[in-house]
């Protein structure tokens, strides 16, 4: 008992420090908007890449439902890992120590959606890696054109998993809540349980992924709310910014 306190003592000073890190060097911000460019800028390489693909409509709609279901279950398998990540003295820790406070804050800025689609994928350092890879993919080797839109979608989706999280959290527009309760975007209710509850409904595109996802989390995670959410118990709310 008395381990697991002093485990938890040194964690909360970890993410203390890392915080402080993240909040004074430029460094970290200036690093999540070269990140947004490099997926945004490799986002329009790759469907300049495919656009030529003719497949047709009914392969074009299997393909977007395919890569839908498989973004949603990739993001959401991330956000699982990112949730339970306590690496804050790390060369990454202050960035994993800002991505746990949209537990703690989880307001966003009110920004135009294309602004919110470039600052947030600014966050998804693992998707410069896979956008990479499939555009060297699609110039090295002969791919289907099928598994060429299905690659390139996911890379896109990813980066809409986002504005869809983004909305679920400030919109109540009437089209957003259309397309949420078609299964679209991720819907209020649905995501509220993953803040009201704990290690559920980790999937932000539209959800439809969650129920493998929890099995998941039940099989190989604890929960983030007795572990990392307690990290932040003494990190100063009045010097964190709405993300």
């Amino acid at each position: 008992m008395e381990t697991h306190i002093v485990d938890e003592k040194l964690k909360q000073m970890q993410f203390n420090n890392a915080m402080a890190s993240y909040s004074s060097r430029g460094l970290y911000k200036g690093f999540g908007y070269l990140v947004a460019l490099a997926n945004i800028t490799l986002q329009a390489v790759l469907v300049y890449l495919v656009v030529p693909y003719s497949i047709g409509l009914f392969a074009q709609v299997l393909v977007i439902i395919c890569a839908y279901l498989s973004t949603d279950f990739i993001n959401g398998l991330t956000h699982m890992y990112m949730d339970h990540n306590d690496h804050y003295d790390s060369l990454a820790g202050p960035l994993i120590a800002n991505f746990h406070l949209h537990h703690k804050i989880p307001k966003y800025k009110i920004n135009p959606i294309l602004i919110v689609y470039f600052v947030e994928t600014g966050s998804k350092v693992w998707l410069v890696v896979y956008l990479a890879m499939v555009m060297a993919l699609l110039c090295m080797f002969p791919v289907t054109p099928m598994l060429a839109y299905f690659l390139v979608y996911i890379g896109i989706l990813s980066s809409l998993a986002e504005v869809s999280h983004y909305l679920c959290h400030t919109s109540n527009s009437r089209l957003t809540l259309i397309f949420s309760q078609y299964g679209l975007l991720l819907s209020k209710k649905h995501h509220a349980r993953h803040h009201l509850e704990d290690n559920v409904n980790y999937a932000f595109l539209n959800g439809w992924s969650d129920q493998l996802l929890n099995l998941i989390a039940k099989q190989f995670y604890p929960g983030y709310k007795n572990t990392t959410d307690k990290h932040y118990a003494y990190y100063d709310a009045l010097n964190t910014e709405s993300r």
